[in-house]
């Protein structure tokens, strides 16, 4: 007698839900919500499962929005977020009230003296800005940067210690052709009376769903520092030291699926097949499947 299907409770239910949207691919969170209300088929449950797991998802892809009036753009990341909802475009000098679920900006304001750095601290955050974002333009089609404070904003003088955070987000999303992407990079930099610590973390997501489902989640954490200079001269040791890591990232990647064909594939596979022989990996190119196929199918003649 087969057991009797257990019926989840509405915790159950929420709990799944927010799993499904917080694990959405770059840029399918709003097709996954769409599908998950006629799933759910119940108005109550999907306001809390969304209005829960959309800030987080919003906050960990750093997805852009625009400003309203088009007075520019707005990273959602955790190191400009003031109060639910409120974040700080510091670029522009604007706090942003935003809509997590429809993923808008609904108001914007000036900025108070109170939620803004200190002169010294933004002589410095403004030179890295203007940096990265230069560095941004070069690398990233379509990227979107920005530099927040994270620590010691009123800080007055040399001798205080003060941390920057740096985000750098690219995302191509084209899903009528079946296929989004995302890179993330966030850097930490912690600066000292003599020396500044920097450690990043990078991350790249794909998903390629034409007749299948492949996704691709890379991650990777480095660190590094220099010395404490002048604005001007930290921001382009800075910016030289993520344009290093990140292209020996990207580099490395690069690398590693050139190598799929000759290497990967091969050892998912086992060493010896139902025949027991060998397969001849050294020469794949005396093999054509497409030649085959044709002639299997007598194609051509």
């Amino acid at each position: 007698m087969a057991e009797e299907e257990c019926e989840l409770s509405d915790e159950q239910k929420k709990e799944i839900a927010k799993w499904f949207l917080y694990n959405a691919p770059s840029g399918e969170i709003q097709y996954i919500a769409k599908d998950l209300r006629s799933v759910l088929n119940d108005d109550k449950l999907y306001d809390e499962a969304t209005s829960e797991a959309f800030p987080l998802y919003n906050k960990s892809h750093l997805i852009c929005l625009e400003l309203p009036c088009r007075s520019g753009d707005v990273l959602i990341t955790p190191y400009n977020e003031l109060e639910e909802n409120q974040f700080i475009e510091p670029r522009t000098a604007q706090i942003v009230t935003i809509d997590h679920v429809k993923q808008a900006c609904t108001e914007a304001r000036p900025a108070a003296d109170e939620e803004l750095a200190s002169p010294y601290v933004e002589e410095f955050r403004c030179a890295l800005d203007a940096e990265i974002l230069k560095y941004v333009e070069e690398a990233y089609p379509k990227g979107v940067c920005s530099v927040y404070f994270v620590d010691g904003k009123d800080a007055e003088g040399p001798g205080c210690n003060f941390e920057f955070a740096v985000v750098i987000a690219a995302a191509r999303n084209s899903p009528k052709n079946f296929c989004n992407g995302s890179w993330r990079s966030v850097w930490n930099i912690k600066f000292k009376e003599d020396a500044l610590e920097i450690k990043g973390k990078l991350q790249v997501d794909a998903h390629y769903f034409e007749e299948g489902n492949v996704q691709l989640d890379a991650e990777q954490e480095c660190q590094d520092g220099t010395i404490f200079q002048a604005p001007d001269d930290c921001a382009i040791s800075i910016a030289n030291i993520i344009r290093h890591h990140e292209a020996e990232y990207l580099k490395s990647l690069e690398t590693s699926y050139s190598n799929l064909s000759d290497k990967t594939f091969k050892d998912l596979r086992r060493k010896l097949p139902v025949t027991r022989t060998l397969f001849p990996w050294h020469n794949t190119l005396q093999f054509s499947l497409t030649r085959d196929i044709q002639k299997e199918l007598g194609i051509g003649k």
